[in-house]
């Protein structure tokens, strides 16, 4: 039987909680649009009239869809080029999903989503699921197929995998935009000795280019190494503008709720430095310039108003 126009509001009405969640299982906006579309397709086939929580129902699949692009991607991701960083989510992107309490802010934060990658396929659903969107332990047994007590296991075995993720200090926009202006101030110095006043001394840095654009496959590590590199990166250089594609202009940002850099030729975001923030200093910079993962930034970005650039780059 066809969709009825109340069928598809239905879906239409739960799809920003289903990319929020296939966004913080996968770390991509783009395969979490994909897994939503399936989602869909398989609502359209179904005999949605017999589903009793339509809510339930499209969770399932979804988290079932996204668990086995997740055991797909383990194998992909062992032949990426270089370092394999999440695709970043400008402040303001529904795809961040709730953000009400410290958990939810927490579990889409950059440092977060790189130690989920840590977790097996099953434990980043539990984890996502209970801390991200409050999900019962009863609900997501019955989502994955799991007894109650095996997921409760589960969600403490992984959280206690990503605790390390979670000493960061919460910014709003005027906090962030200090801490990268001051860190760019320090990156531009052509000094690193104001870097590593900034750096705590177990910083470390990474870079995703995935093979498109040139980045280190081991990440720097020690603040005195993370700020040679800064030092170097933020110098001016012709390889450096015909790489971007120009002179960037280098804004002041927020992130998957972090501190960043944004830098940005002709409208088109080439590259995002998320700076990871603690009470200590700044314990890790991630620098994402795969194209192909910024090209959700690059349409957030057109949609709002940035202002002028804090300077250009090169």
């Amino acid at each position: 039987m066809p969709l009825t126009v109340e069928d598809v509001d239905r879906f239409e009405a739960a799809r920003p909680r289903l990319e929020a969640i296939a966004y913080r299982l996968l770390g991509s906006a783009g395969e979490a649009e994909d897994a939503v579309q399936e989602t869909f397709l398989r609502w359209q086939a179904a005999d949605v009239h017999r589903v009793e929580v339509p809510e339930a129902w499209l969770t399932k699949v979804l988290t079932n869809l996204c668990l086995n692009q997740l055991t797909s991607a383990r194998a992909r991701r062992e032949t990426y080029v270089g370092q394999w960083l999440p695709e970043p989510l400008l402040a303001g992107d529904p795809m961040l999903g709730p953000a009400d309490t410290a958990e939810q802010r927490e579990s889409v934060s950059y440092a977060v989503l790189t130690l989920m990658e840590r977790l097996s396929p099953n434990e980043r659903a539990v984890y996502v699921l209970r801390e991200a969107f409050d999900y019962s332990h009863r609900e997501i047994a019955a989502i994955l197929d799991l007894t109650e007590a095996a997921s409760q296991q589960i969600f403490h075995r992984a959280k206690k995998h990503v605790a390390d993720g979670k000493v960061r200090g919460e910014v709003d926009e005027a906090a962030a935009r200090r801490i990268v202006e001051e860190f760019l101030a320090a990156a531009c110095s052509g000094r690193t000795e104001p870097l590593v006043r900034l750096l705590t001394a177990d910083a470390i840095a990474i870079g995703d280019g995935g093979g498109r654009i040139p980045a280190r496959v081991k990440a720097f590590e020690g603040a005195v190494a993370v700020a040679k590199f800064l030092r170097g990166l933020f110098s001016p250089g012709e390889a450096k503008r015909a790489i971007a594609g120009g002179s960037p202009g280098v804004h002041a940002s927020i992130v998957n709720g972090d501190p960043a850099v944004v830098a940005v030729v002709d409208g088109r975001v080439v590259g995002v430095m998320c700076l990871e923030v603690t009470a200590d200093g700044i314990v890790a910079v991630r620098n994402q310039v795969n194209p192909d993962k910024l090209e959700r930034a690059t349409e957030r970005w057109a949609a709002g108003d940035h202002g002028e650039p804090l300077f250009t780059a090169f």
